[in-house]
C-alpha cells in the first residue's frame, strides 16, 4: 500500500505542477530549457508510474475489501469506458469537434475512466488508485478550463472526418483493451 500511495503522490504530484505552481513551473522551464524540463518531468513521472503499478499489484495480492460491488457494475464500467477512451483518443487527433468543444478531452476521459472503475471495484487499493485519479482529473480539468478562459485559448473547429477518426480509433482501442489487453495487463476480464 505504501508503494501505491508514494507512486500516486509522485506521479500525480508531477502532473499537478500546473494546477498549484504555474509560475514556478514557468520559471523552471525558463532556467532549465524546455527539453531538460520535459526530461526531468518524464523521469519523475516514470518513477511514480512504476511505483503505482508495483504498489497496486501488491494491493491485489493481499486485498482489503471495503465493499463488494454487484456484477452489473462491471458492465456499467465497461460501457462508461467507451466514451472515456474515445475522449482520450480525441485529445491526440487534431482538428476534431470533441477537442474543440471540450478543450481537454483527455482529462474528461480520465474522470469517466476513474469513476467507472470506482463503481465496479470495492477494494481499498482500487479506491485509492481510481479515487486519486478522479480527484486529480477534476482539479486539473477545472484549472485548465479556467486557464484557457483567462488566456483566451480557443480550440480550432473540427471536421466530421476527424471526428470519425477519433471515434473509430477510440472504439478500436476500447475493443482491444476490453477484449484482450485488460486481462493480459491487469489480470481482470471486463466481460468475464
Amino acid at each position: 500500500m505504501t508503494a501505491l500511495i508514494l507512486g500516486l503522490l509522485i506521479f500525480l504530484g508531477a502532473h499537478s505542477v500546473r494546477i498549484v505552481a504555474e509560475d514556478w513551473r514557468s520559471a523552471r522551464i525558463a532556467s532549465l530549457g524546455l527539453n531538460p524540463w520535459k526530461g526531468i518531468y518524464s523521469l519523475i513521472s516514470l518513477v511514480g508510474f512504476v511505483l503505482i503499478v508495483w504498489g497496486y499489484g501488491g494491493t491485489r495480492v493481499d486485498p482489503i475489501v471495503i465493499w463488494n460491488p454487484p456484477i452489473w457494475t462491471r458492465h456499467l464500467a465497461a460501457l462508461l469506458t467507451v466514451p472515456a477512451i474515445i475522449l482520450v483518443v480525441a485529445a491526440y487527433i487534431p482538428g476534431n469537434h470533441i477537442k474543440a468543444a471540450i478543450g481537454h478531452p483527455m482529462l474528461l476521459g480520465v474522470k469517466i475512466w476513474a469513476l467507472a472503475h470506482l463503481i465496479s471495484n470495492g477494494r481499498l487499493g482500487d479506491i485509492l488508485l481510481f479515487g486519486a485519479f478522479l480527484v486529480w482529473a477534476i482539479l486539473d480539468f477545472r484549472t485548465s478550463r479556467r486557464r484557457d478562459r483567462a488566456t483566451g485559448v480557443r480550440y480550432p473547429a473540427g471536421t466530421p472526418a476527424r471526428d470519425a477518426i477519433a471515434v473509430m480509433v477510440g472504439l478500436l482501442v476500447w475493443g482491444l483493451l476490453a477484449g484482450f489487453l485488460h486481462e493480459w495487463l491487469i489480470g481482470v476480464r471486463p466481460f468475464g
